[in-house]
């Protein structure tokens, strides 16, 4: 467990990195272009972003804790950082070593309130995984436990002893440097640096505690009840705390192991499309999903079904989830079917309902670069686009690089994971598939939405429609009761001809609102006559006697 000196010295040297890049970083990419040097900055930015992940990788796997997960976020990143930091810090997600099965005993002990030998029937001292928060063990259930259970292979997953206190640190560390960062405007102007460290936070927090896990894995398990391609493992309780968490071990082939797929049988290129598809269920349908599906966390489990899929896919560590709001979700629909049907404009509007972009943003070039970079690129696969000349990348981003830099972005709450999660799985996809294109797998998943918005459509316009003749119903009352002010003489007309055209405007007025009330009831008794026959009838024929008033009634008084 870590000294108070050494969780001071921890602090200190977090900042004193972070210090020193920022500096550097100032220096290039701020100061020398002020004064006219800003080739010489771009010359050597390429080495400056690989010695920055190569020291930053260093200090993450010395370390551990939280800049372990630091790294991870910046190597699943590929859409803004350069590959000099991301194909750096890609390593971080396999490269944590293991505690001492020592330490790990006395922590497991202390939690469980009796020795291993009595909560396990065996445990394997050689750690099956180890991560930057805690590592895990296969074990066997105790023959009590089993009959109780109906399990016997266990995984015993248990948290790196002193991992609270080293949380907390670094937390500290990381807010002081969001605070920093929020005083640089290019910066606090595309995003709410304190906030997304608190976002972080919260989503650390939530991992260290092993009974939000549990509750998260059955929430998970209860989602995808019925789905047979996916599989959850179950929650052993009676061993599980706020440190140790013991699971079902459904230990089989890793996701991106493409030679095991094949010896057993199963086409990798199959497997790519199905869990993008299931990715994209629980990120624009259900709304909960597996914020950190990297390769260590999925399986491919090989199934006897006859006549059915020879797999399934199995997902563990539950740690790190997130959830969408229903306003976020309708959103995020939105931006897919306009990805899928290269709609620029639908993807700037998306993004706007997101909360991507502020309300106050001026889109009009924005707009052109997408509908630009569809025409380009869009419809491409990863393979595809290894194959466009760089220079061609470049000149796109020159040309519109100021104008997405002028724009006020920001990262809704929660987004943070959104992004994780399909940055993972776009390439866990193209490791499966490097021939994998992603808008094979969107266009008919964004199809489907579509279908299902197409149906939420037919009842909005139907309650619009009957918004529009409670309008128009309550029009006339309004205009009569502008008409007794002025026949009152609450209202003072001193003009015979103003009289008039205002005896004209009421009539115009009038037959407006037939029209109205016409077009209303029609609309209304068309889109509703599917579902209930007789009210869609009566209001349809309801709607002649305002177009007879609308037609005939303007001939008196003129």
């Amino acid at each position: 467990m870590p000294g108070a000196g050494d969780t001071r010295a921890r602090y200190r040297r977090i900042l004193r990195f972070a210090a020193w890049h920022l500096t550097v970083t100032w220096w290039f990419e701020l100061f020398l272009p002020r004064i006219g040097l800003a080739r010489l900055a771009a010359r050597s930015r390429s080495k400056r972003m690989l010695q920055f992940a190569q020291r930053f990788h260093r200090l993450a796997v010395e370390l551990g804790g939280l800049m372990i997960k630091v790294g991870q976020f910046m190597s699943s990143r590929l859409d803004v950082l350069p590959p000099e930091i991301t194909t750096e810090l890609a390593g971080l997600q396999d490269e944590v070593p293991p505690v001492s099965f020592a330490a790990i005993r006395v922590l497991a002990e202390s939690e469980l309130g009796v020795p291993l030998e009595r909560a396990f029937a065996t445990v394997d001292e050689s750690a099956v995984a180890a991560a930057s928060l805690g590592q895990a063990h296969q074990a066997t259930l105790a023959p009590l436990d089993a009959a109780d259970t109906g399990l016997h292979a266990v995984v015993v997953k248990v948290q790196r002893p002193g991992i609270d206190e080293i949380v907390d640190v670094d937390l500290a560390a990381l807010r002081k440097v969001g605070g920093w960062l929020s005083r640089v405007r290019l910066v606090s102007d595309r995003v709410d640096m304190p906030a997304l460290v608190e976002e972080f936070a919260h989503t650390s927090m939530e991992e260290i505690d092993y009974l939000h896990e549990a509750a998260s894995a059955e929430r998970f398990a209860e989602d995808v009840a019925g789905d047979e391609r996916v599989a959850v493992p179950a929650v052993v309780w009676e061993r599980t705390t706020r440190r140790v968490l013991t699971l079902e071990d459904v230990t089989a082939i890793k996701i991106t192991d493409v030679d095991a797929l094949r010896a057993a049988g199963i086409d990798p290129t199959e497997v790519a499309p199905v869990f993008a598809a299931v990715m994209f269920d629980q990120l624009f349908t259900r709304g909960f999903f597996h914020a950190d599906p990297h390769p260590g966390n999925i399986f491919v489990t090989p199934v006897t079904k006859p006549g059915g899929r020879a797999w399934r896919l199995t997902f563990i560590d539950f740690g790190m989830m997130g959830e969408i709001s229903t306003s976020t979700r309708s959103g995020l629909r939105k931006l897919l079917i306009a990805a899928a049907s290269r709609d620029g404009k639908g993807l700037v509007d998306a993004m706007r309902d997101i909360g991507v972009l502020l309300p106050s943003a001026e889109t009009q070039e924005l707009e052109r670069a997408m509908v630009q970079l569809f025409a380009r690129f869009g419809g491409m696969g990863f393979a595809e686009l290894r194959e466009v000349d760089p220079r061609e990348f470049r000149d796109f981003a020159v040309q519109f690089g100021e104008v997405l830099r002028s724009l006020p972005f920001q990262l809704p709450e929660n987004f943070l994971l959104v992004i994780r999660a399909m940055s993972l799985t776009s390439g866990v996809c193209s490791a499966l598939d490097p021939e994998f294109n992603v808008w094979d797998s969107i266009e008919p998943y964004a199809a489907q939405l579509l279908r299902e918005e197409g149906g939420n459509a037919v009842q909005d316009v139907a309650r619009e429609a009957l918004d529009v003749a409670a309008v128009a119903w309550r029009l006339p009352k309004r205009v009569d009761a502008v008409v007794t002010r002025l026949e009152d003489g609450e209202i003072a007309v001193r003009s015979p001809e103003l009289e008039r055209r205002v005896g004209r405007l009421e009539r115009i007025a009038r037959r407006l609102v037939s029209a109205l009330l016409f077009g209303a009831l029609l609309i209304a008794g068309a889109v509703l006559r599917a579902d209930d026959e007789v009210l869609g009838t009566v209001l349809m024929l309801g709607s002649v006697l305002p177009l007879v008033h609308a037609l005939f009634s303007g001939g008196r008084g003129r």
